[in-house]
């Protein structure tokens, strides 16, 4: 996919956007050249509301899971009902969970199980997992380390965990997920990651709604601001913003290996998961 002229938004929450402006987010975004778009689910029962809208498009995917801040919700039977609406073409990955210990809207004990239990099912069916991590960086280290977790593959979004942990995932071969926090004034914590990433780990992302990059700071995110990022990274990594958009294409396909079969554009979605 080197042909790709513009970034990808990595992880961008349409779902939480009124059902008219998503798809105005979305003709926004691809005027300014945005060529993909990842939605990632928070929770297991909008997982057909996002995949019948990403069959509605053919350059948007989906990661479908149970978030940190839902994962008291995680119980008895849902490895079998998510394993069901992965099946679909369009879910290329496992997400968004992970550990949340700066909110701790869920127990943290809940939270590990709803995280382990995710990983293995996506070590089963060979997907990555998009890696939700908030003040909780050694807790998530060791379970990382944990025999079971060796063959996992991981986009540790919206990356702000700090030179040590960026470090020990990038040796692990994982990718990290940039934000609109690499464009913050005071974030230097954030982008003193960048100078240690290499070419082939790093993906773009928005985190739609949510981290508007400067000069939107302070305004609802949308997909189409990705282009604010991938001019930042090219600066802080001294290339041009068309390598970026390239090289940060040409990862999320490697990672995200189901995108790249582009399905059918209107084909409605997948009935394995009715």
């Amino acid at each position: 996919m080197s042909d790709l002229s513009g970034p990808i938004d990595s992880h961008c929450h349409l779902q939480n956007l009124p059902p008219d402006e998503r798809e105005r987010a979305l003709d926004a975004a691809r005027e300014r050249g945005v060529r993909g778009f990842l939605v990632p689910a928070t929770k297991l029962n909008e997982a057909e509301e996002i995949l019948a809208f990403c069959h509605r498009h053919a350059d948007v995917w989906c990661a479908l899971g149970t978030h940190p801040h839902d994962a008291s919700s995680w119980q008895d039977g849902d490895v079998d009902r998510l394993r069901s609406f992965l099946a679909d073409p369009k879910a290329v990955a496992v997400g968004e969970c992970g550990l949340d210990f700066y909110y701790d809207y869920s127990p943290r004990e809940a939270q590990l199980r709803a995280l382990r239990e995710q990983w293995e099912l996506a070590i089963d069916l060979g997907l990555p997992v998009v890696v939700h991590n908030r003040d909780s960086n050694e807790e998530m280290l060791d379970v990382v380390r944990e025999d079971a977790f060796h063959e996992l593959q991981a986009d540790f979004h919206s990356f702000a965990g700090g030179l040590a942990m960026g470090r020990e995932l990038i040796e692990r071969g994982f990718y990290l997920g940039l934000s609109g926090m690499i464009t913050f004034p005071k974030a230097d914590n954030v982008r003193e990651v960048i100078p240690i990433l290499p070419p082939d780990r790093c993906l773009v992302e928005t985190d739609t709604p949510y981290l508007a990059p400067v000069p939107y700071r302070g305004k609802p995110n949308c997909p189409a601001y990705v282009v604010e990022i991938a001019e930042r990274l090219a600066r802080e990594m001294g290339e041009s913003f068309k390598e970026v958009c390239r090289r940060t294409g040409e990862n999320f396909y490697k990672l995200f290996w189901k995108a790249k079969s582009r399905r059918i554009l209107g084909q409605k979605a997948q009935t394995a998961y009715q």
